[in-house]
């Protein structure tokens, strides 16, 4: 799960909430025969995917579904789909989904092809990704403003925490919500919970004729999945959820258990970094959050100049902080962009991962996965609204993560975008349920800063799971290099073998 700290408060500010879809009351299957009917025209895929290149069998094409399931014939949104045909000999379809919400699936697994197509993956499943509805390449899309305009939102400190400080946060929110509205209308906005992306996941299954589906999930991507077993339990063949959320918790205390797994992520990298000479947070463990502060808090006064003429702003150097964080393979940036601000010289490589973060290209443009974070976010889970909640909220927040505090405690703070989102939500946390016996087996990571270890654990238990613990700070592990994690992964996926019971990798 990813969000920019663009548009959140201090306790969303990284991947912001447990996106909890409601049960699944009422299959479309019986509503839209329209909608379980089509077939997909498989084209080649050049058109579909932002910088991969696919491998030369990858198939896209358009799935269409309902906007609203209880009104089948009026507006429809086409979902982006592709695949990947198995190379030998064919079990079935894998479908996967990278999470945000808001990543592109079609992106992803075109991106994949190549590197599984020769393993068991690539030979027994076509490898499947369709994109969410509003996302990626999907239609409509969801796009609530403008390059220029997201450029200049980052360039917004959103610090200062004084009652006319607060009252400008909020109105930034309450204007991206409502361009948001303004620009899909609340109609396609109100259809992004994810129990309505689980009923086109089956679509999408019924479209590709098969009876079952396999599916691996990362991050967000195991609330769809959890969501699907849920409302069609016997569809699920095999189910792998990677980096977990716990769909039981409110907002508020996910966030909180996030913010604590952001914290150590960080203790992580600061403790990596002051084995090396002239690391910019020194080598005391006792002043490595002092000394991030004293770096990184002046941005909120005054951008540092960078060769990319939009400068260092405060916003950008806690989101390109946060990025590092995900994997150990980004550390090196974020000491290089620390060093700059430490020596006054270019603190470039921060901007660079704020970039990545929220997905600008070198010719400044913006894929929409951050405008469809938040569109799918709000309207998964009921936010309070009253301002004493977030102002306690964010006091809880700073002791769970002091390295993204700024400042001290003012006794107020601006309450989640989600609280003054234009349509309503209407969720309620509550534990996932088995589809079976023997059907999920979930992974987790030790030192996870985006979906804490302790939420695979739960989720888990909820599905009556089989569990992988990985040691180790990244976010999400299958098929990145641990030959521990993927074979037991492999094995169940393609053979049905539970992993040995407390197996950690």
């Amino acid at each position: 799960m990813r969000a920019g700290r663009c548009g959140v408060t201090l306790l969303a500010c990284l991947l912001a909430a447990v996106v909890m879809g409601p049960p699944a009351s009422a299959t479309p299957e019986g509503q839209s025969t329209q909608a379980y009917g089509q077939a997909p025209v498989w084209t080649g895929c050049d058109q579909f995917v932002n910088d991969t290149k696919p491998i030369p069998t990858a198939q896209c094409g358009y799935v269409s579904v309902p906007v609203d399931y209880a009104d089948p014939q009026g507006a429809q949104a086409q979902l982006a789909v592709i695949r990947i045909p198995a190379s030998g000999d064919r079990i079935g379809v894998l479908m996967v989904n990278p999470g945000g919400p808001g990543a592109s699936a079609v992106d992803t697994v075109a991106g994949m092809g190549a590197a599984l197509a020769d393993t068991d993956i690539g030979r027994r499943f076509d490898l499947v990704g369709f994109d969410p509805r509003g996302v990626g390449h999907s239609t409509p899309e969801l796009r609530c403003r403008t390059d220029a305009e997201f450029d200049a939102y980052r360039r917004e400190p959103n610090a200062d925490y004084s009652p006319a400080g607060v009252a400008h946060i909020e109105t930034l929110y309450r204007q991206f919500a409502q361009s948001c509205a303004d620009r899909v209308g609340k109609e396609f906005l109100a259809s992004l919970a994810t129990a309505t992306t689980a009923h086109d996941m089956d679509v999408v299954r019924a479209a590709l004729g098969e009876n079952q589906i396999s599916y691996l999930g990362f991050s967000y991507g195991t609330e769809i999945g959890a969501a699907y077993a849920e409302a069609y339990p016997d569809r699920v063949r095999a189910m792998v959820l990677d980096g977990a959320v716990d769909p039981s918790l409110d907002p508020i205390e996910e966030n909180l258990r996030q913010m604590a797994a952001f914290q150590t992520a960080f203790s992580d990298y600061a403790a990596d970094c002051a084995q090396l000479a002239g690391c910019p947070l020194g080598n005391d463990p006792s002043q490595f959050v002092n000394r991030y502060h004293q770096l990184v808090d002046p941005l909120a006064k005054q951008p540092a100049r960078t060769s990319d003429p939009r400068g260092l702003s405060y916003q950008d150097a806690i989101t390109g902080t946060v990025d590092a964080l995900y994997s150990r393979q980004y550390w090196k940036f974020l000491t290089s962009g620390l060093l700059g601000l430490a020596r006054g010289t270019d603190p470039g490589d921060l901007l660079l991962l704020a970039d990545d973060y929220v997905k600008r290209d070198a010719n400044g443009h913006y894929q929409n996965s951050q405008d469809a974070f938040y569109g799918i976010r709000c309207v998964n889970s009921q936010f309070p609204t009253d301002p004493a909640t977030w102002a306690a909220a964010d006091q809880r927040a700073r002791q769970a993560a002091p390295f993204l505090s700024y400042g001290s405690f003012t006794g107020s703070a601006p309450r989640d975008i989600c609280a003054m989102w234009p349509v309503p939500a209407a969720a309620t946390p509550h534990p996932a349920v088995s589809p079976g016996p023997g059907k999920v087996v979930v992974v987790s990571t030790t030192h996870d800063p985006a979906t804490p270890y302790s939420s695979g654990v739960d989720l888990a238990k909820q599905m009556g799971a089989g569990l992988i613990t990985f040691d180790g700070t990244q976010h999400t592990v299958v098929f990145n290099g641990d030959a521990c994690v993927d074979t037991a992964v492999v094995a169940f996926l393609v053979n049905g073998e539970q992993p040995p019971a407390g197996l950690r990798c």
